[in-house]
């Protein structure tokens, strides 16, 4: 039986726990530049035990990003200022990660602590590319999203092939496809947001068809012995229209396998305003994984309000995902993997130089 503290190997890349930091934005790169800030912040919980330590959504293109303060990896200046975070998650025994992103119509937005507000084309802020024209995510008045055609389609899947690989050469063992959250592979699968009429619009095939050749393009560049991981939103949580939901997803996992993917990072939602989310409670987005995982036999990881250390472990031991996702709880507490092993009564690794704090 599986554990929260049990190795778990994927392709030949074994990973010493399945406790995952989730990607997570910090709105703090200069030009796209990793940074001070970012080594500190990923390199903490590496220190702190997390098995995958992944680097947050990183803009395969300049027009990907969320705010001008996103990481991107469009070059490969870019990937040198990450590859010694990546050296150093590796050393202190964490698998180095890294989620490959384009946020399609919800680029060009200000930080959040600035108000989120969209960016103009005339002003700070860029245009913005979606499968279809105006939606209200954000708000496009005066417009600033253009219709994608086959050209910006074309650039788009080698822009990510072209990140995955300068990702592999500065030594990240687990590339993610960022298809969630209402970003531009989202806004391609799901119908509120996708109403073409080509081949990348209408039916699940072809809504479906962008993320597998972006998830096929990155495993064509990632080596055979390394995972390439998916993050999805499961549903749109707009049950009073046509969206994207479960029973979609579910279709969509093995497809996503098809293509190279080894594991679907499940998470919801961020693809329309009027999302009718749920009260979250603690795992509130677990039976998506647990779901995905059952129907199809693909590998899963859980995301969403999991902070308790036994909780963790029980979503691992009863089968319900492969890895447990922390992403705000380890904002609070970066050492969380350390403390959890504790209290599990599992004994794991320290860092030598903080062996003399270890529970006695």
């Amino acid at each position: 039986m599986a554990t929260l503290f049990s190795p778990l190997t994927i392709r030949e890349t074994e990973i010493r726990n399945r406790v995952m930091m989730s990607p997570m934005c910090q709105y703090s790169a200069e030009d796209g530049f990793a940074d001070d800030w970012h080594r500190v912040h990923l390199g903490s919980r590496a220190v702190g035990g997390a098995g995958v330590v992944m680097v947050e959504a990183t803009a395969v293109e300049p027009r990907g990003r969320i705010s001008p303060g996103d990481l991107g990896i469009w070059s490969d200046e870019h990937a040198d200022a990450l590859a010694p975070i990546a050296e150093f998650l590796r050393s202190q025994g964490a698998t180095p990660a890294i989620q490959l992103a384009h946020a399609g119509r919800k680029a060009s937005t200000s930080r959040p602590w600035e108000g989120h507000e969209p960016l103009q084309p005339d002003g700070d802020g860029w245009e913005t590319i979606a499968p279809s024209g105006p939606y209200p995510y954000p708000d496009d008045e005066p417009p600033r999203t253009r219709e994608m055609d086959h050209e910006d389609i074309d650039t788009v899947i080698d822009a990510f092939r072209e990140s995955a690989r300068r990702a592999r050469d500065a030594g990240f063992e687990i590339a993610e496809v960022h298809a969630a959250h209402g970003y531009l592979l989202h806004e391609f699968l799901s119908p509120v947001s996708n109403d073409r009429e080509d081949e990348y619009g209408g039916s699940f095939e072809n809504r479906s068809r962008l993320v597998r050749e972006v998830t096929a393009a990155v495993r064509d560049v990632w080596p055979d012995d390394a995972p390439v991981f998916v993050r999805i939103s499961a549903t749109d949580w707009l049950p009073d229209r046509e969206s994207w939901d479960l029973e979609e997803s579910i279709r969509l996992a093995p497809l996503l396998a098809e293509a190279g993917a080894d594991l679907i990072d499940v998470s919801s939602g961020g693809s329309h305003p009027d999302q009718q989310l749920e009260q979250p409670g603690p795992g509130y987005q677990v039976p998506f994984a647990e779901s995905i995982r059952e129907e199809t036999d693909v590998s899963v990881a859980a995301v969403g309000k999991i902070t308790d250390p036994t909780h963790a472990d029980a979503i691992v031991r009863n089968g319900r995902a492969d890895v447990a996702a922390l992403g705000r709880e380890l904002l609070r507490h970066p050492y969380w993997t350390l403390e959890a092993a504790h209290e599990l009564g599992v004994d794991i690794e320290w860092p030598v130089q903080y062996r003399r704090g270890r529970f006695e």
